[in-house]
């Protein structure tokens, strides 16, 4: 009776310290890749490999990956400064899917930027939206000639290519 009291006794133990362990639920890193990976896109939180915490800013990323920059660069009008061009936007994917749209279809840059981010920043010297809009709405509302769902491949299209160069 004592052993199958000390057995029950044991396996409660150890059922009631895993629990706490489970709730903390699987690390965010993936296999074979760095922690800094799951925030490339520019809305991970958390140290990066210069000791600083917190989101970064699309500019900000942009300094540090120089080979990035330069295919931007080569993608907006010349002349264009990304650390302007990248303000407003939330991340950085968001941003380049913008750049894509932008080369892609040849709409300018900063329609684009001020069609999708409708804020007085993002629009110098044009008339402020009276609110913003996803990527394919911006598409659409530049491009009336497309449709839709041209216009939303459109966008998916960019991002693909976003993700593509934000590895």
């Amino acid at each position: 009776m004592k052993r199958i009291f000390l057995t029950i006794t044991l396996v409660a133990a150890a059922w009631i310290l895993a629990i706490p362990a489970a709730a903390q639920g699987r690390s965010q890193s993936h296999p074979g890749r760095g922690s800094a990976a799951a925030g490339s896109m520019g809305g991970g939180h958390g140290m990066d490999a210069s000791g600083t915490s917190g989101p970064h800013t699309p500019g900000q990323l942009l300094t540090k990956n120089t080979q990035l920059s330069s295919k931007l660069s080569s993608l907006l009008p010349t002349g264009t400064d990304l650390q302007t061009a990248a303000s407003g936007f939330r991340n950085l994917g968001q941003f380049v899917a913008a750049v894509h749209v932008s080369h892609n279809l040849d709409i300018p840059f900063d329609q684009l930027k001020c069609t999708e981010l409708a804020t007085a920043a993002a629009c110098p010297g044009m008339t402020v939206p009276s609110k913003g809009s996803n990527l394919g709405q911006a598409i659409q509302t530049l491009k009336p000639t497309m449709s839709s769902t041209d216009s939303k491949s459109a966008a998916k299209q960019a991002e693909k290519e976003a993700s593509a160069d934000t590895r």
